[in-house]
């Protein structure tokens, strides 16, 4: 790039970094004592296509949204781009209307932690990890500021109806992928890796996740930006981790954490899947892909754990709780842009506590 190219870039993402700044004024703050009975949450939302969402997602009257990743598109080593793709989103009406109605957590997946399918390779992993954090405005003080990657959980209610969110970061930590000699005629290009050394969360990750998991709640969700139940076909998940994935189920097991359901992106379609006994008790993964970038158009990818869907065209994932004491109930959704649920499972909460006799899926 010559000297007034990168000049010119340089003022662009400074003046869209004041609409950041003028827009993160007006948003609604998080009230750990707060009930949640209303969750929406999302994923694959490119930021060049129209964003037809926000109303759906408005429609739910979430106290509580959440990104589980690909929040923009950046795709890009420059940072003063990744900051005017950010500041995009962030001038968008829709955006701003959610953010005013409710609180906004937030996790990322690879397009905007860096370029399509990068781990911990990505050579500006530092640099995307601080414009991830000043967009969404994670005090100085905060924790996540001090350690590696952006995960990070918070506890929201009174006991008795506390909901665990818990971002897990599969990006910044994790090792290389294991590609095919050739597509797999599922299109993907990835199969599991052997390597018993891999990682995909990483040592100090896998140790704040176990700390998180002897936390007392009721209701967790367990944010992971791909998915962990559909294993079978060849694009990301946690099956081509496979230590990793039977690593993460006996951690559920082992802190013996109860009401954990997990939410997911990244696979431009939705669905439903469940591990049976993963947990110690069913284990729900709920995904939702994407906003504005879903596939269109039918692919028969492989889930023998799907119990609904897929979805293949534009949608956002909800997850509703009646609180009821031992006959509480969560709800999981995913809704087209018309408002309409195309997915929707009604789960006991009673049911999601150890009770089966463990078994490795």
């Amino acid at each position: 790039m010559d000297a007034h190219r990168q000049a010119h870039g340089w003022r662009l993402a400074t003046a869209l970094s004041a609409v950041v700044l003028a827009v993160s004024a007006a948003r609604a703050d998080l009230d750990t004592n707060a009930v949640l009975t209303r969750i929406a949450f999302g994923s694959c939302a490119n930021q060049g296509f129209a964003q037809d969402f926000w109303d759906p997602i408005l429609a739910t009257r979430p106290q509580l949204f959440i990104f589980a990743g690909d929040n923009i598109y950046s795709d890009t080593y420059d940072l003063a781009k990744m900051r005017a793709k950010y500041a995009q989103l962030a001038a968008e009406p829709g955006f701003q209307r959610l953010r005013a109605a409710c609180p906004i957590l937030a996790t990322w997946d690879d397009h905007d932690y860096g370029l399509n399918d990068s781990g911990a390779e990505f050579k500006e992993r530092e640099g995307s990890r601080a414009v991830f954090l000043d967009f969404f405005d994670v005090p100085a003080s905060s924790p996540r500021r001090q350690h590696g990657g952006i995960y990070d959980a918070v506890v929201i209610g009174p006991p008795g109806r506390r909901v665990q969110v818990i971002l897990l970061d599969t990006r910044y930590f994790r090792g290389p992928l294991v590609k095919l000699p050739e597509r797999a005629p599922d299109g993907g290009r990835y199969t599991p890796s052997a390597d018993p050394k891999v990682t995909l969360l990483g040592d100090e990750q896998w140790a704040w996740l176990e700390t998180q998991l002897r936390q007392p709640a009721e209701l967790r969700l367990l944010v992971s930006s791909i998915q962990v139940a559909s294993i079978e076909h060849h694009w990301e998940h946690w099956g081509n981790f496979p230590r990793e994935r039977a690593r993460l189920l006996r951690l559920i097991r082992k802190t013996r954490a109860k009401g954990v359901i997990i939410l997911s992106g990244d696979r431009h379609q939705a669905e439903l899947s469940l591990i049976p006994e993963g947990a110690g008790y069913p284990l729900y993964d709920l995904t939702s892909s994407g906003m504005n970038n879903a596939r269109g158009h039918v692919v028969d990818d492989p889930n023998s754990r799907r119990l609904a869907g897929p979805f293949f065209y534009n949608n956002v994932g909800a997850v509703r709780v009646n609180w009821r004491g031992a006959d509480s109930e969560v709800t999981l959704e995913v809704r087209d842009l018309q408002s309409r649920p195309v997915i929707q499972q009604r789960v006991p909460l009673s049911a999601l506590q150890l009770t089966l006799k463990p078994s490795t899926p």
